[in-house]
């Protein structure tokens, strides 16, 4: 995997064409973000769909004006259309293509909103001493459909999504309290133990991102996961919308440290 130096390193290689895989691990110390985009008369239920579920959905910054496609909070030289390796078109609620750039896509009514990734407490995991099993095995992070209901605003409804990461007992305990401290990126974890309970039939079998191996004695531990509002856009059919590509992150110049809650 290539080092880059800094978040707008990062940003020009992805719209350079030079990387378009998962971002995780990548950049440690900076905010990462999920994207929604959606046309204006969208938007205001969308966003109260995310105040109504902050933990799969919270809200780290989102376009000034409908048609904004940077967002100066979240960094210089930013520009939505380009700098995230991978978007998923959704038209009327269906998946149709996975793009690089969605210059042609973009409308000036389109209204972005970037949402706090899990990938930002990887690193004050790895911090601490934690193994973080889709970073050491090089791949991306296991998500999955649950049975955990949503709160509804307006046409947005569904289930939630979730990521997993294996740890001992022990350790999730730790994680447990390390992740806590930053609940614009997710916070504590929704579960541990048994997949089953929460919907999930076979953890080996992701609905997104790739498997990672579980060892003897760890327990799988679930976090809520910003693909929820891919879901929640299945169910509401806009007539488009564009996300990232689960995996897939916007890179920002924000440090995860200001998003710490002491």
């Amino acid at each position: 995997m290539t080092d880059y130096t800094t978040p707008v390193d990062l940003r020009h290689a992805i719209r350079r064409g030079e990387m378009t895989s998962n971002t995780s691990g990548l950049c440690p110390g900076y905010v990462q973000g999920n994207l929604c985009i959606l046309p204006a008369d969208w938007a205001n239920d969308f966003l109260k769909f995310c105040q109504l579920n902050p933990k799969p959905c919270p809200v780290v910054g989102m376009s000034r004006n409908p048609g904004d496609y940077t967002i100066e909070t979240l960094g210089g030289d930013l520009d939505i259309r380009t700098d995230i390796p991978q978007y998923r078109i959704f038209k009327d609620g269906v998946a149709t293509d996975q793009v690089t750039d969605i210059t042609e896509y973009w409308q000036d009514d389109f209204v972005a909103f970037v949402l706090g990734c899990s990938f930002s407490f990887e690193e004050p995991l790895i911090a601490d001493g934690l193994e973080v099993r889709n970073i050491a095995q090089c791949v991306n992070v296991p998500m999955y459909r649950t049975n955990i209901a949503c709160e509804e605003a307006g046409p947005f409804s569904g289930n939630m999504v979730v990521s997993m990461r294996p740890f001992k007992p022990a350790d999730a305990i730790r994680a447990i309290q390390i992740c806590s401290r930053f609940p614009s990126v997710h916070g504590a974890p929704v579960h541990f133990g048994d997949p089953a309970q929460i919907g999930i039939t076979d953890i080996n079998n992701t609905d997104f991102g790739d498997a990672v191996s579980i060892e003897e004695g760890e327990v799988p531990v679930f976090w809520a996961c910003g693909v929820t509002p891919q879901v929640a856009v299945e169910q509401a059919k806009p007539p488009i919308c564009i996300t990232h590509a689960p995996g897939c992150m916007l890179v920002t110049d924000k440090l995860n440290s200001q998003l710490a809650v002491m």
